[in-house]
């Protein structure tokens, strides 16, 4: 998979420590290039390294769409088993990099979010869209592909496996009360310009809370997810037995904000 141009996708950090990832195709309602998925890769590993990433937004560029799936022209080279089984492999380690970021991660959606892009929304932690999301995987009337294990496991954990058969099956779009109603997504705002501002007040309010809770918490219920429904010893003495943990007690205590410091 080539690497992606640095137009197609961008990256900022903010002093508060909220990163902020865009999809920059707009002309193509952002739709995704195999190098914009191997960009979101290495911007992961960035952000993971990094001590002053406390929270990540995704947002499409422009009001029309999150993203409108995977670039059609790239599956034109296809031909052999193994480059269906390949893409899928490599779409799983894009989702599962973003899965398993450090960091809480956003999904700022407004207008169309569907295929890859509706896949990477389902990938993270939390997703706020405008009134005019349209949210969904038509593969059923469109390429005649289908979802990875890695994906149906995904969208199952998220709204069910009923309501994931009814949507792939009728290859439908969901709107944004519907949306909102199955909890696919958790806010719907009015329109870009208040998606932006509540992304940015929710990534903030995360940002403040402690990174080990949210950390341990994200890499629990992923577990479960894939049905590993162990002690989880290794996350529960991530918190209890960090500096952060003693903090809290005395913050609690002393009637004072807490310093985490993720340690």
């Amino acid at each position: 998979m080539s690497e992606t141009p640095t137009d197609e996708l961008l990256y900022a950090l903010d002093a508060s420590g909220i990163a902020r990832i865009t999809l920059n195709r707009p002309q193509a309602r952002n739709a995704l290039t195999f190098g914009m998925y191997q960009g979101l890769i290495d911007l992961c590993g960035r952000i993971e390294a990094d001590p002053a990433v406390k929270a990540l937004v995704i947002a499409g560029a422009g009001a029309k769409a999150f993203a409108a799936g995977t670039d059609i022209a790239q599956f034109r080279s296809f031909k052999t088993p193994e480059d269906a089984l390949g893409y899928e492999r490599f779409m799983d380690r894009v989702l599962g990099t973003l899965e398993r970021l450090r960091v809480p991660t956003v999904a700022a959606v407004a207008g169309a979010c569907t295929g890859g892009g509706a896949a990477i929304a389902a990938a993270c932690d939390l997703r706020i869209a405008t009134e005019d999301v349209r949210f969904g995987f038509p593969i059923a009337r469109t390429l005649g592909n289908c979802l990875s294990q890695g994906n149906l496991r995904r969208l199952s954990g998220l709204i069910g496996q009923a309501r994931v058969r009814d949507i792939l099956f009728t290859a439908r779009l969901v709107g944004a009360s519907e949306a909102l109603a199955i909890g696919l997504v958790g806010e719907v705002v009015a329109d870009t310009p208040a998606l932006e501002a509540r992304a940015t007040e929710l990534a903030t309010l995360l940002a403040s809370h402690a990174p080990l809770t949210l950390r341990a918490t994200k890499e629990g219920l992923r577990r479960l997810q894939e049905g590993d429904e162990g002690a989880g010893e290794d996350l529960i003495l991530s918190c209890y037995m960090s500096e952060d943990f003693r903090e809290g007690m005395e913050a609690f205590l002393a009637k004072r904000p807490p310093e985490w410091k993720g340690r």
